[in-house]
């Protein structure tokens, strides 16, 4: 499988938002519901403006986004960002596995070394 491969910038700012655990963790929360920054920042052991700076880098990396709702501001997974993020890591995986597979198909070649045939071990 040949995907095309993703702009150096745009793996950047993925991978940097996903490097946090408290990002990853509300991204996860996003996942499972559409959380309010105030309700976000009430998990969280930081100060609201903390947690609005996590939802903001995660924003712009593409990965949640926004809506005002009244008065709140609820958090939204945009789920082609983390399929994105996905196929970045699908395509390092898919590189890796053709290294191993040329390794192993190397390492098949090689002769072995000649046996003494009265010890058993190799000559030397």
């Amino acid at each position: 499988m040949v995907v095309a491969q993703l702009p150096d910038a745009e793996i950047d700012g993925l991978f940097h938002a996903l490097a946090d655990a408290t990002r990853r963790d509300i991204l996860h929360r996003c996942v499972r519901e559409e959380p309010s920054v105030s309700r976000l920042a009430g998990v969280y052991p930081m100060s609201f403006a903390a947690v609005q700076k996590h939802v903001a880098v995660l924003e712009r990396a593409g990965l949640v986004t926004k809506q005002r709702q009244g008065r709140e501001q609820l958090v939204r997974t945009n789920r082609d960002a983390v399929a994105r993020a996905r196929r970045a890591l699908d395509e390092l995986e898919a590189a890796w596995r053709v290294r191993v597979e040329r390794m192993s198909d190397l390492l098949a070649e090689v002769p072995e070394p000649p046996r003494d045939a009265s010890s058993g071990g190799p000559r030397g």
